[in-house]
């Protein structure tokens, strides 16, 4: 069996897999390197790929099922639904993708639904010289940094989240726990997606707002994150169930043109969603 080669960045997340053409089937074997990397590192880069749209939906299969993307409101190539573009590009004034050049600041992928997004699958066919960079970070290392009375603290505590966009969230808004354990690797991991996180289950909302904050700053350190620097060609495949990212802004005259797929799951292997609103009723240190 060819063992692949797998380049850590020396940051808290992320590595560098070299020498693999993914434009054909990958055999048994490979896959399972693949996902033992994915698994250890939570965010991968392939290099100088050139992919097809099914190469794609191929690939992103290693790690689950793509499903269109629910947000994807502009209209789907009937071969590709599961594919999204994510483009700044106008073609007779309209726009061909999603996201635009503004700066998107740091998320979860779909965490404002009850079935929030689990691997995220992302394709770089044009990239501006300048800006549109991509950071992740490592909920593993957060949680891991965080003292063992917060630790304690925020065991069994869940947020609620709400979109900006009203129709963007379910009937029902969304409750995640704030520390999960990942399907996969079993290790904690802090859960928090500020920008839709709207309050602690629980706490009043000055202290949920405190927490939240406190949190938020505390993910928001550089010891936690690794910074991409896109060139066409670049796969990048991330886990959000132990990541949070976000994308710098660029020259709104530069052309970045992408494609994302999307699989699903639950963030914690142990309890699931925390679906109840009953108080829970704890101290916090902020």
């Amino acid at each position: 069996m060819e063992e692949l080669t797998i380049i850590p960045t020396g940051a808290a997340l992320g590595a560098e897999v070299v020498g693999l053409d993914l434009r054909g089937p990958l055999d048994a074997a490979v896959q399972q390197q693949l996902r033992a990397a994915f698994t250890a590192h939570s965010v991968l880069l392939c290099r100088d790929q050139h992919l097809s749209q099914a190469d794609q939906l191929r690939i992103s299969r290693c790690f689950g099922e793509p499903i269109p993307h629910p947000t994807n409101t502009r209209d789907r190539d009937p071969d590709f639904p599961a594919i999204t573009i994510l483009s700044n590009i106008k073609e007779n004034g309209r726009p061909v993708g999603a996201l635009g050049n503004d700066e998107v600041h740091w998320h979860i992928d779909l965490v404002f639904l009850h079935m929030p997004g689990s691997v995220s699958v992302l394709y770089c066919l044009e990239t501006p010289e300048r800006g549109g960079d991509t950071w992740w970070a490592s909920g593993y290392a957060a949680y891991e940094a965080l003292d063992e009375r917060t630790q304690q603290q925020l065991d069994g505590v869940s947020a609620l989240y709400r979109h900006r966009r009203p129709e963007y969230n379910p009937p029902e808004l969304a409750i995640h726990p704030l520390v999960c354990v990942h399907p996969v690797s079993r290790r904690k991991t802090l859960y928090l997606s500020p920008g839709s996180a709207q309050s602690v289950v629980g706490l009043d909302e000055a202290a949920g707002s405190a927490l939240l904050h406190r949190l938020g700053a505390h993910l928001d350190q550089p010891r936690f994150s690794w910074r991409h620097s896109w060139r066409p060609g670049d796969l990048v495949i991330w886990d959000n169930r132990c990541t949070l990212h976000r994308r710098e802004g660029f020259d709104e005259q530069a052309r970045r043109l992408m494609w994302r797929t999307q699989m699903v799951g639950p963030p914690s292997a142990v309890g699931g969603e925390n679906t109840s609103l009953t108080p829970i009723r704890k101290e916090f240190s902020i």
